[in-house]
């Protein structure tokens, strides 16, 4: 039962972050504020950090 509800968990966070990251990719102006958007997105900007 834990392991369904960790994974549950990780769909919902997940989805989450997903959903802010398309709409930060939406408010890009041009073709190059869209790449760094991506590459800022691919660093992690919207991933939690589990130190």
């Amino acid at each position: 039962m834990k392991n369904y509800l960790s994974r549950f968990r990780e769909f919902i966070v997940h989805d989450h972050a997903k959903v802010r990251e398309e709409a930060y990719l939406n408010e890009a102006g041009s073709i190059i504020d869209l790449e760094y958007r991506q590459r800022q997105i691919d660093r992690g900007m919207f991933r939690q950090k589990n130190y």
